[in-house]
């Protein structure tokens, strides 16, 4: 069975993009998928810097994160825009995590072979979307697959119901595909 690790790069009490990659994660189990959700506020890290990491390793949350990241297949990302780009805490995160700890652990472990799929949802006219082109970048120079079709919520404060489903059907329908094509992606490849 694969397993999907879902994450939002906002960790805002009511994310318009949490609530996004919840739809995602619906569409992977419904698939088959064993999905975990996780919220990244419950994995505090330091910025990353290279001086404490020599003098204390990986902090516990980086190490955690990491773990998870390695003990599944692939990843459901829904990431703000911040300033066209993602969000420092995704940033920060995906850096920590990158980070080798023990001699003989191969290189960018919790990323090489891992299949991605990015949303986004923003207040902006976009919905995030430029934010996704350099996520993109980041993840594949980290030897994730990250799958082609993507998906950003223009105008977030008034797309989402109180439930946290969408109100346009088709924009329901299509982020649950998102979730739903991850999983179809990730058999394809292990066989």
């Amino acid at each position: 069975m694969p397993k999907l690790l879902a994450f939002s790069g906002s960790s805002r009490k009511g994310s318009f993009n949490s609530r996004l990659v919840a739809i995602a994660a619906d569409g992977a189990e419904a698939a088959g998928a064993d999905v975990t959700r996780i919220d990244l506020g419950d994995f505090p890290m330091p910025l990353y810097n290279q001086d404490l990491e020599a003098s204390e390793g990986l902090p516990e949350a980086a190490r955690e994160f990491k773990n998870l990241m390695i003990e599944h297949d692939a990843f459901l990302i829904a990431s703000p825009e911040y300033n066209s780009a993602f969000s420092p805490l995704l940033k920060n995160s995906l850096d920590w995590a990158s980070r080798s700890e023990a001699e003989g652990e191969p290189p960018l472990q919790a990323f090489r072979g891992k299949v991605a799929s990015l949303m986004a949802a923003s207040p902006g006219a976009l919905g995030g979307l430029r934010g996704l082109v350099f996520l993109r970048m980041m993840l594949g120079n980290l030897g994730v697959i990250v799958l082609p079709d993507q998906l950003a919520i223009r105008e977030a404060y008034k797309a989402f119901s109180d439930d946290g489903s969408l109100l346009d059907p088709n924009q329901q329908q299509a982020i649950r595909e998102l979730g739903a094509n991850t999983v179809k992606r990730v058999r394809q490849l292990s066989h």
